[in-house]
């Protein structure tokens, strides 16, 4: 199963839940990350991002980001959106409805319907990257347990 994580630039929200989310699945899942702007495409995760990520363990600073490209639709199973902005963005770019049905918001795919937004914390400082990193932490629990079942019944 192929998973793709989109927030805006691809340097905060979705690096960390890539990095997350390859640490909860075994690995015959892909999990890949992109913005939906293509302003930082070629750069490395922001330097806060990278240092919350190894305060847990995990190395995001060899990811690049990239923008969503069409090919992403056909090429992945799941494409998780952090925040409502970035989920019409990539709705409006789906060809068809089966492209689209592949389209979610990643708390709500997590349960949490209530706030179905991962704050951008691009303008804030370090507590906001760690408050980020655990609340994409505890989604990421949930999501690999539906897709691990998911991948186990077919």
């Amino acid at each position: 199963m192929k998973l793709l994580m989109v927030c805006l630039g691809n340097i905060c929200r979705s690096p960390l839940a890539e990095g997350i989310m390859k640490t909860k699945l075994p690995g015959h899942f892909f999990v890949d990350s992109a913005g939906t702007i293509f302003l930082h495409e070629g750069e490395h995760p922001d330097k806060r991002a990278i240092k919350t990520a190894a305060n847990h363990g995990i190395d995001i600073s060899k990811q690049v980001s990239r923008p969503v490209i069409n090919a992403d639709f056909d090429h992945f199973d799941k494409i998780y959106c952090m925040d409502i902005d970035v989920y019409e963005d990539v709705i409006s770019k789906a060809r068809n409805e089966e492209q689209r049905r592949k389209i979610s918001l990643f708390l709500a795919s997590a349960g949490n319907h209530e706030n179905a937004e991962v704050p951008d914390p691009y303008w804030g400082d370090t507590k906001d990257f760690e408050n980020v990193f655990q609340l994409l932490d505890k989604a990421c629990d949930q999501i690999a347990i539906q897709l691990r079942s998911i991948a186990h019944n077919s």
